[in-house]
Formats: structure tokens, sequence, C-alpha cells
């Protein structure tokens, strides 16, 4: 909250030679597109508006409202409608971090998280969050905004931050079980071939910003393991750009000690179980992280 006001506002004085709210006004409305979800789309997802005066409010939210067939909401202020975008991710965030928290616990006591979800699930105010990292270009992103600004007016954030430092961790996390889950089955760690399928932030989509699946690729990479990376929906050029990561084509059967399913593309779904087991050796361990699979048919879930 104040990024329009107090950062960009200033910017355009002082270039321009205008007076704010004499000689020009501002307005802001956050995004809250989905990618990869076709039945949330921008016309279709309720718009929040705002602007420095009345008047400049009400010409931003009527130039929405010809677009957005889901209306609008007029903020009382662009400061407000910045906060609100903020705390809808943090909110998103805390909740996957709490539920990330859980699994680390009942995975130490031998029981499964899925399972105890669908149970509590049946309460009718029980929020059904699933473990798992947290990427993407918002919400691993825009709770620093908030925390930022909260330390400038000299306020420490305690909940927020701790949220963040745990679903940050959870990349080394997952990295570490399948090494574990290995050594038990007494496969060999150094200079193990593990795939990882999947790389983008979230399923179904191309959208590799900010993903935390290449915090498992690193992690494995310190336990000397060679990693190779599968995902469908990505361009080989740009994950290479931006990660380093040369992408293989097509995995090879029967070549793997370890298989991650780190996205729950649709094309994994449809390879079932079988076709995903097959590309490993007799021995290996099948880890799947965001329960694509049936719970009996694979070695370790989140």
């Amino acid at each position: 909250p104040g990024a329009t006001e107090e950062d960009c506002v200033p910017v355009l004085e002082h270039h321009s030679g205008l007076v704010y709210n004499r000689d020009f006004y501002a307005g802001y409305s956050p995004e809250r597109i989905n990618p990869g979800d076709k039945a949330h789309r921008v016309a279709t997802i309720k718009k929040v508006t705002s602007g420095s005066t009345p008047e400049a409010a009400e010409l931003i939210d009527h130039l929405y409202g010809q677009i957005i067939t889901a209306g609008t909401h007029k903020a009382e202020s662009i400061r407000v409608a910045e906060a609100a975008k903020v705390i809808e991710n943090t909110q998103r965030d805390l909740n996957i971090a709490l539920i990330n928290e859980l699994a680390l616990i009942f995975n130490r006591m031998g029981i499964d998280t899925e399972a105890v979800i669908e149970a509590a699930g049946t309460k009718w105010n029980f929020l059904p969050f699933r473990p798992g990292l947290v990427g993407g270009h918002c919400i691993g992103v825009d709770p620093y905004y908030l925390t930022f600004k909260a330390q400038a007016i000299g306020y420490y954030p305690e909940i927020i931050l701790a949220g963040r430092r745990l679903n940050d961790s959870m990349g080394a996390y997952t990295a570490s079980q399948l090494v574990k889950a290995m050594l038990r089955r007494r496969i060999q760690v150094d200079n193990a071939r593990v795939l990882v399928l999947g790389l983008t932030f979230k399923e179904n989509c191309p959208d590799l910003r900010n993903t935390r699946v290449v915090d498992i690729v690193r992690e494995l990479a310190e336990y000397n393991v060679r990693v190779e990376v599968y995902d469908p929906w990505v361009d080989s050029e740009q994950a290479r750009q931006e990660y380093g990561l040369d992408l293989v084509a097509e995995p090879q059967p029967g070549s793997y000690d370890g298989i991650l399913l780190a996205v729950a593309h649709d094309q994994f779904r449809a390879m079932g179980t079988a076709t995903i087991r097959s590309l490993g050796r007799p021995e290996h361990v099948l880890y799947d992280l965001k329960y694509v699979l049936p719970r009996e048919d694979v070695d370790l879930r989140l």
C-alpha cells in the first residue's frame, strides 16, 4: 500500500512539472488473473477499482464496468485497493504454509496428509488447502511487499514472514525426503538419475515465473544427483535462459532411480501409474508431490 501515490506519483510530478490531483489524477486496479484457469477470466472476475479523487474513482470504475461482466467494487482509496491486493495473496500464502507445516508434522507421525485433509474437509467451514511448493508471480512475492512496508513504518511482522520462510523451505525438504527414501531402498544417491516431472509454478500453464521446482532441482544437485526435468508445457529455451536448465524432450524408459511428480499437468494424470513407473529402473522411488496418483501406487507423498 502506498506504491501508487508515494512512489509513482512523485516521479510523474517531477518529470512532467504537473501537480497531482490538480493537473492530473491517478487510479489503481489490481490484476486478479489466474494463469491456466479457463473458468475465471478477466471479464468474469470481480474487479476492485480506485481513484485519487471521487471523480477519478468514478471514471475508472465506469471504464472497467464496461469490460468486467462480473461487476466492480469501488474501494474508498487507492491505498485500500493496494492493500486488498496484497492480502488476497498473503492470506493464501499463509493458509498453504499452515498445511505445509502440518504435512511436516504428519510425515513424522506416519500419517497421510491427504487422508487428514479429506477427513477434516467433511466439516462445512474447513478450508481444504493442499501442501506443496509456493511459487508464481503473486503468492510467493506479494507478502514481501506488505512486510517491507510494515517494517518501513516500524512494525516487524512475524506470522507473514514465518509463513514465507516455511514455504520457501519446502523445495529442500522435498529433496531430502526423496533422498532418504532412496537410501532406505539401498539405492545409491551419489550419481543417481532422478526425473522431475513438471517445472512450471502451477499445472496446465507454461508460466515459469518464480517456480520453486528449481529449489528441488538445485537441492538434489547438492547430493550429486543427475536431475532431468521433463515438462511438455515449457519452452526449452525459456527454461535455459531463466534457470540454466536443459529440459529432456522425452524421458527414457527404465532409466531413473527416482521419479518426482512435481506439477499436476493433465498430461501426467493421463500417463497413469504404470507409464510413469515404467520410466524408472527396476528399483526406484516414486514421489507424488501433488497427489496426482492413487496413494497405494506411490512410494512417497507430501
